[in-house]
């Protein structure tokens, strides 16, 4: 059984979450959703040109069944129907359709109407690598472009809390660069340094984290050994903190097409998960995706009862 089938796995018995889908408009997008909604992950309600979605369901034989639909007539309405939906409570996450990253996040962001919160958003690629022993996030690849030590501390923080919902008791975190020593002519080490101490202070809290380390000592105990690095997390991080966003880009894509690892994404800081896929995506990464969420929130919804 693959990792991201021990995660949809968790997923049976619980109930569907209403998702807002924004704009599924293309064949993987919307069959992508349907099918999420058929395994019990979401109940989704799509968001876009009525007309069009029935019309590229028809052509792509895929069964809308019961699912709901919200008329908008272009993208950009989509986006903004569909953070609504989530304002007013009628779902509880969001869900990229066929629009651009940027359409979506827009809307998310707007500072009236939107679903910001005081930490900054960030992008985690959940990867199921076949050559490593679990799940394994990579953040920041796909929002924050050259994130500053703050910024970074609300990517570490988000991906930490992603994965407590999902049961990771203590998640270890490997803050990369290039070298595993602190060096002023690197600036991912300074900030890899600050960060583990900013943990021993309290300011990031719930994680072990070790940095700098470069991608060899993170991932291979054994390659620590030989640097003569002693840390519970090299060789066994959870999550793979990056410098910047095409460093973490590169090392998620590398990994999907010569590891061929299997990856879903989420954005995290919002005020609900955010199901965020490339629209290259196979409907199977779609899916892995709705099911992490779906976990998310449910766990979400035991800590809202909890504070009651």
């Amino acid at each position: 059984m693959s990792k991201y089938e021990q995660l949809l796995a968790r997923c049976k018995g619980l109930a569907p979450i209403p998702t807002a889908v924004a704009h599924p408009c293309e064949a993987s997008a919307l069959a992508g959703a349907i099918e999420a909604g058929g395994r019990g992950l979401i109940a989704p309600i799509l968001v876009g040109p009525v007309a069009k979605i029935r019309d590229i369901a028809a052509q792509g034989g895929i069964d809308l069944g019961q699912a709901e639909i919200v008329d908008a007539p272009h993208s950009h309405a989509a986006a903004t129907q569909a953070v609504e939906l989530v304002r007013k409570g009628a779902a509880e996450l969001l869900m990229k359709g066929s629009l651009h990253t940027d359409e979506l996040l827009g809307a998310v962001m707007a500072r009236e109407a939107g679903l910001r919160t005081a930490r900054r958003m960030s992008h985690v690629f959940i990867m199921d690598v076949p050559t490593y022993h679990k799940v394994l996030l990579i953040t920041d690849g796909a929002i924050n472009i050259a994130p500053t030590l703050e910024d970074k501390v609300d990517i570490c923080q988000n991906a930490i809390d992603l994965l407590i919902l999902l049961g990771v008791a203590r998640p270890k975190v490997a803050i990369l660069a290039a070298v595993e020593t602190v060096t002023s002519k690197m600036a991912a080490t300074l900030d890899a340094a600050a960060l583990c101490k900013m943990a021993e202070r309290g300011q990031i809290v719930g994680a072990d984290l070790e940095g700098p380390l470069a991608f060899d000592n993170a991932i291979s105990k054994e390659a620590a050994k030989v640097k003569g690095i002693d840390s519970d997390v090299a060789g066994d991080p959870d999550v793979l903190l990056v410098p910047d966003l095409e460093s973490g880009n590169m090392v998620a894509k590398l990994l999907s097409f010569l590891a061929k690892a299997d990856s879903a994404g989420l954005v995290l800081g919002a005020r609900v998960p955010i199901i965020l896929t490339s629209r290259a995506d196979s409907v199977q990464s779609r899916i892995a995706s709705c099911g992490i969420a779906m976990l998310a929130a449910h766990a979400r919804r035991r800590e809202a009862r909890k504070a009651l």
